[in-house]
This record gives C-alpha cells, structure tokens and sequence, in this order.
C-alpha cells in the first residue's frame, strides 16, 4: 500500500471503529439504564439496532437528556 493510500484509509479505519463503539455504548448505555415500564427500552433498543450510528445519535440526543432529567440516570 503506497503513503497516500495509507494516509487516507488508516483515518477512515480510526473514524469507523470510533462509530462502532460508540453505537455499542448507545445501545449498552439504553439496555441497562431504560425503565422497564411501558415500551420504550425495547423500542430505543430496536432504533439503535436498525439505524446503527444514526439511531445511536438520535438516542443519544433526544432520549438520554430526557431520561436523565426524568429519572436521573
């Protein structure tokens, strides 16, 4: 592999591992901390499941503030 192609692909190794980890968080951070009453941990679960990365971030933003305002974890 020449220089430039290493200098191009080696970032977009680092930023893809990155993504991965943070949806696996997204995804732990929901199963673990999401009440159980009603439907919202399986629901949240599926999102970050079906939308990978985009739905890690849509729950990150929207959901967890709102959960930790509400219940305070």
């Amino acid at each position: 592999m020449s220089f430039q192609m290493e200098f191009i692909v080696l970032p977009m190794l680092a930023v893809i591992a990155l993504g991965f980890v943070f949806w696996v968080w997204a995804l732990i951070d929901c199963i673990r901390r999401e009440p159980d009453t009603g439907n919202d941990r399986i629901i949240w679960v599926l999102v970050i499941l079906l939308l990978h990365f985009l739905g890690a971030l849509v729950y990150v933003l929207a959901r967890r503030p709102q959960r930790i305002r509400q219940f305070g974890a």
